[in-house]
């Protein structure tokens, strides 16, 4: 069985396509590269059980980000 591909973090939507609002969401919280680390960790292990590490820090992240805005 194939890996499954990593998200292209690089690619930039081009002026015919919108971009994704969660990765908007997501970038706005600071909190994207922990983003894609559990996109990377799920892709990886096919269980997000295997990437509590991930989720974890991601959530503190977005957490503390939904606090600065109170």
């Amino acid at each position: 069985m194939a890996a499954p591909m990593a998200h292209d973090r690089t690619r930039r939507p081009d002026e015919n396509e919108e971009e994704d609002p969660v990765e908007t969401l997501i970038n706005k919280t600071g909190c994207a590269k922990l983003h894609y680390a559990v996109q990377d960790c799920m892709a990886e292990h096919q269980d997000w059980r295997k990437c509590q590490k991930e989720v974890t820090e991601f959530r503190t992240c977005v957490e503390k980000n939904m606090k600065k805005k109170t």
